[in-house]
């Protein structure tokens, strides 16, 4: 199933505490297993002022359900073809 980055711009996102944090990651499960149980949310990365998110869907369609449903921006999804890592360094 593809894998993709997912942009999401949320003002002021890195003073967000763990208590809104762990309220977020709870309404965007919920809202995941309402949807399509074989999505699955890999990881994410808070910044200052956004959330990138890898997940595996099988199209775009699913991840744009998912932000409207679940009350959250997807600025930009994008398709990830391949990952690498500092080990490719070595070879």
């Amino acid at each position: 199933m593809p894998k993709f980055l997912i942009e999401r711009d949320i003002p002021d996102t890195g003073h967000l505490t763990r208590e809104q944090l762990v309220a977020i990651s709870e309404s965007s499960c919920r809202t995941l297993r309402g949807i399509d149980p074989e999505v699955q949310w890999l990881t994410s990365f808070v910044t200052a002022d956004k959330i990138f998110c890898i997940y595996i869907a099988p199209d775009e369609e699913v991840i744009r359900r998912h932000a409207f449903e679940g009350g959250f921006p997807a600025n930009a999804i994008t398709l990830i073809h391949s990952t690498i890592d500092p080990t490719y360094a070595d070879a």
